[in-house]
């Protein structure tokens, strides 16, 4: 049952972050949504991985919270210096 509260909990945490990606007045704002996003789904997995006794959705969660970080990290460079090459390109 507490399961269930938790993943019902997540879900109107992911709902309430993908409005917030959607009307984020920055680029900021939504790629921190989007991280946010991305952090939700990794709880979710967790918790499907106990709900269900297989410690094989750890690993998966841990795969994608490693995917989320580089790739704001990436986007976060991208809005920062307009592309994704190094800063001595000019």
């Amino acid at each position: 049952m507490m399961f269930l509260a938790a993943m019902i909990a997540i879900f109107i945490s992911m709902a309430l972050v993908i409005i917030r990606a959607m009307l984020g007045p920055t680029p900021h704002d939504r790629m921190l949504a989007a991280n946010l996003f991305g952090t939700n789904t990794v709880i979710l997995i967790v918790l499907i991985g106990a709900m269900v006794d297989n410690p094989m959705y750890l690993d998966i969660a841990l795969v994608y919270a490693l995917i989320n970080f580089t790739s704001t990290i990436a986007f976060l460079k991208f809005f920062k210096n307009k592309s994704f090459g190094s800063d001595t390109d000019n």
